[in-house]
């Protein structure tokens, strides 16, 4: 079954609250660095997986793509972004990436923004990616850090007894698999790889990785959020672009 924890009403009004904050992780450290990954979308057609609220879809067209489409598995999302974004060339699809049928080659971008450690199938997920993409066709996507969710459902950090962090206690990391966690609700699913899986995935569909980020906070964003120096002894994101070869 896919998961569709964002049309839970508890989990998304807490959700959208916080991506509502001006100060948040998505828009201090792990926007800014995907941002600065996007290649020159002019005249191609984008895919975004798990387009959210939209505003990633409405910023590829205001950077000149020919057409964007923006689809999740949450209608919660999709009426949100419906409802904030309206643009001739945009279109937005209530709909698992898994159901939705896609021509080879018929997508020169596709994005994804802390979306694919929901996916339980990542092997599968990149196959259809793989097929999809158009020859030197761009994958950018955003991740929850392996570090973190082979973690999760466990004790992480380690305190002193003033409660003060002392580090990151690193467990399960090769025990690839379903993780269920309590984050706004109760029995929130991940799911956790090693990096090697997901680097040798994507090789192994033919795309070619391009650049990988593990996003530190500039001096800045620790000024606007103060608990983004934990970045510097565990990274909350990994952020992976890859080129589609022939």
């Amino acid at each position: 079954m896919k998961q569709n924890i964002y049309d839970n009403p508890e989990f998304f009004q807490k959700y959208k609250a916080i991506r509502e904050r001006a100060n948040n992780y998505n828009n201090l450290l792990e926007q800014p660095n995907f941002l600065r990954l996007m290649p020159d979308v002019r005249d191609k057609m984008v895919l975004d997986i798990g387009c959210g609220m939209g505003d990633f879809a409405a910023y590829c067209i205001e950077k000149g793509a020919a057409q964007v489409k923006g689809i999740d598995i949450s209608k919660n999302m999709i009426d949100l972004a419906k409802s904030k974004h309206v643009h001739h060339q945009l279109q937005f699809q209530h709909i698992a990436f898994e159901d939705l049928q896609l021509a080879d080659g018929s997508v020169d971008v596709i994005c994804s923004s802390l979306v694919f450690h929901y996916i339980a199938d990542f092997a599968a997920l990149v196959n259809k990616i793989g097929h999809a993409l158009a020859p030197d066709g761009i994958l950018l996507f955003s991740i929850e850090h392996p570090i973190v969710t082979a973690n999760k459902g466990h004790a992480d950090w380690i305190l002193d007894e003033h409660g003060q962090i002392l580090y990151y206690a690193l467990d399960r990391y090769q025990q690839e698999g379903k993780r269920t966690q309590s984050w706004l609700v109760d029995d929130v699913i991940t799911y956790h790889r090693t990096i090697s899986t997901i680097i040798n995935t994507l090789i192994a569909n033919h795309i070619q990785i391009e650049q990988i980020v593990e996003p530190i906070p500039t001096d800045e964003a620790l000024q606007l959020l103060p608990t983004l120096k934990k970045q510097m002894k565990c990274p909350a994101f990994l952020i992976v672009k890859g080129k589609k070869m022939i």
